[in-house]
């Protein structure tokens, strides 16, 4: 919107969405009747503007962060009006751990290990932090990292391997292993015939687990409901004892795609790193997967590809250690994979929040309590405004199960409410979705990710630690959107949140929208984007939302890759190639 419109709006205390829609109606140029209901018992929501129509600062390639934020660019930013800015965290989605201040201490005295930023301000300004690429990475990719490096499951090194995340052990937890399996998942690419299996195990490896297939046509990623996981006939191991472990699954080869272990019970014994820390001796590593034909002569016929890049055989996994060294930093010019996520002392002070109180994130999936206990602590200290918490993002597009997301959330509660037991936390800042997310079932038949994280809450007498729900919308998929797709979104995005709602999330706990736009994959720089805005925004607040975030404020936003008339996307200015800014787009 324009900023006089804005400010114009920001200037009343609260409207309500019927004042909203009859401002808007002024703008059709067909003659028509508006029937507006100002009946005060029938408004269906009531807003202020400056908080709940805001904007996003992300993750951009560290050589153009001192552009981006120079007063000049800054200035033309504000123009557009937007209110709270939300930030967003992006090293959860490239599988890499952030340190958010360049300053701070290793677990290991040997300088690595598990980082915690200084929570201590001084008088050198935090500008600018980076992600650090996790050495015992179990994904070729996933719904976050799609194009970056690979899983140490098949890159055909004996010295790597991939370990899961210790917090999701009883250590952490408190909670039996069992309650939360591990696994990793094979993906062939096609159907084959499989009857055996070959583990490398790395320490600590499962005493217990089982090797399934995929029964069902679906993708067992990404269709987790349309199918089923069946135990291989001898694919059930009660007392591994790690090394190299080759294994007859079946008597006869059974066709399928996706193969799966699943892991209950660990040997708790230390990894490469040493039994000085308990992190180092809880939870599953694996050096290297072989799968496919064990022949009678006993001759091992493997189907995987085993290289050190994406073209490496396909594995995903349930969780990721986040044990890293000084020489995992990733940075490289013009990669958003590799970039700065903007200091938060630049951040604050840039006038890019207009002083408002701005929703900010902790890192979580592949972080430590402590480290994002560090984090507020200092932004406590600093004095600087915050509204709410998100605690990671996307963890479905990490495909971490719920339960396992929501034994972090609470590990992570505990030490944020540490500092202050008044910070409002929530998530679990789901991916662009239009339905509901389906996980594989659980014991019970369970399939809703959102409805099984509120139970876990529930059933931990945690629901008062979701101050809020947040989640990202990004309807449209493809690169060419249809116009007629336009006219679906007021329904699309009321329908989600009805999801939410109808998922058991209780109707006192706040929605927030904390990332949207229309598709990235073609310009939103034209008219589509701009009426786009306006039937989702609307949308959303009849639907009852608390506020929502446009993204995004900066102006990086690259072609995308698998689009060819892409001209950029998710931005309101045309930059040059130095990413200064050269005029508006539609959106502004």
């Amino acid at each position: 919107m324009r900023p006089i419109h804005i400010e114009s709006l920001v200037a009343r205390t609260a409207l309500s969405l019927a004042s909203f829609l009859s401002l808007a109606a002024c703008t059709v140029a067909t003659a028509q009747t508006v029937q507006v209901d100002a009946t005060p018992s029938h408004v269906v929501n009531k807003f202020s503007p400056r908080y709940a129509l805001g904007s996003t600062v992300d993750r951009v390639p560290s050589n153009a962060t001192d552009v981006f934020f120079r007063p000049d660019q800054i200035a033309q930013i504000q123009q557009a009006g937007w209110g709270v800015i939300s930030y967003r965290q992006n090293t959860d989605l490239f599988v890499q751990a952030w340190h958010w201040n360049p300053n701070g201490r290793w677990s290991d005295a040997s300088g690595q290990g598990y980082f915690v930023g200084d929570a201590t301000p001084t008088q050198e300004m935090i500008r600018h932090s980076y992600g650090y690429s996790l050495p015992h990475r179990g994904f070729t990719r996933n719904n976050g990292t799609e194009f970056d490096g690979f899983s140490r499951l098949d890159d055909g090194d004996p010295k790597t391997y991939w370990k899961s995340n210790p917090y999701l052990a009883k250590r952490f937890t408190g909670e039996d292993d069992s309650l939360h399996p591990q696994w990793i998942v094979i993906n062939l690419e096609k159907s084959e015939n499989i009857n055996a299996i070959r583990v490398a195990w790395a320490e600590p490896y499962a005493t217990v687990y089982r090797v399934q297939y995929w029964a069902g046509a679906s993708d067992a990623m990404d269709e987790q409901d349309k199918g089923v996981w069946k135990n291989f006939a001898s694919g059930r191991i009660a007392n591994g004892t790690g090394g190299t472990a080759t294994i007859r699954l079946d008597e006869s080869f059974v066709n399928t795609k996706y193969v799966r272990i699943l892991m209950t019970r660990s040997s708790n014994t230390c990894d490469t790193h040493g039994s000085a820390d308990p992190r180092n001796c809880v939870g599953y590593a694996i050096r290297e997967l072989y799968l496919g034909a064990l022949a009678a002569d006993g001759t091992f016929s493997d189907l995987l590809h085993h290289t050190p890049d994406q073209k490496q055989t396909l594995t995903y996994c349930s969780s990721v250690d986040s044990w890293h060294a000084p020489s995992d930093r990733y940075v490289a010019p013009d990669r958003m994979e590799s970039g700065d996520q903007p200091g938060w002392d630049l951040f604050f002070t840039s006038g890019i929040t207009r002083g408002l109180p701005a929703i900010i994130p902790i890192a979580m999936l592949y972080s430590t309590p402590e480290d994002a206990a560090a984090q507020m602590a200092y932004i406590k200290k600093r004095g600087y405004p915050v509204s709410y918490i998100e605690m990671g993002e996307e963890p479905d597009g990490q495909y971490m199960l719920p339960e396992d997301y929501a034994a972090l959330y609470l590990q992570f509660a505990d030490a944020l409410h540490g500092v202050d037991p008044g910070f409002k936390l929530g998530g679990p800042v789901f991916e662009g979705v239009t339905e509901d997310i389906k996980v594989w079932p659980d014991a019970q038949g369970r399939n809703s990710w959102l409805g099984r994280f509120l139970d876990y809450l529930k059933a931990h007498d945690r629901l008062q630690d979701l101050a809020f729900m947040s989640f990202e919308h990004y309807p449209y998929d493809g690169c060419e959107t249809p116009w007629k797709d336009l006219y679906q979104e007021p329904e699309l995005i009321t329908h989600i949140m009805k999801v939410w709602r109808d998922d058991g999330l209780p109707p006192g706990i706040p929605l927030l929208d904390t990332e949207t736009n229309d598709h990235g994959g073609e310009a939103a720089d034209d008219i589509f984007g701009a009426l786009w805005l306006a039937d989702s925004f609307g949308g959303f607040l009849s639907a009852g939302g608390k506020s929502t975030h446009y993204y995004h404020d900066l102006p990086y936003s690259p072609p995308h890759p698998a689009c060819e008339n892409s001209w950029g996307t998710y931005h309101m200015f045309m930059v040059d190639e130095h990413y200064q800014i050269k005029q508006r787009t539609s959106q502004f």
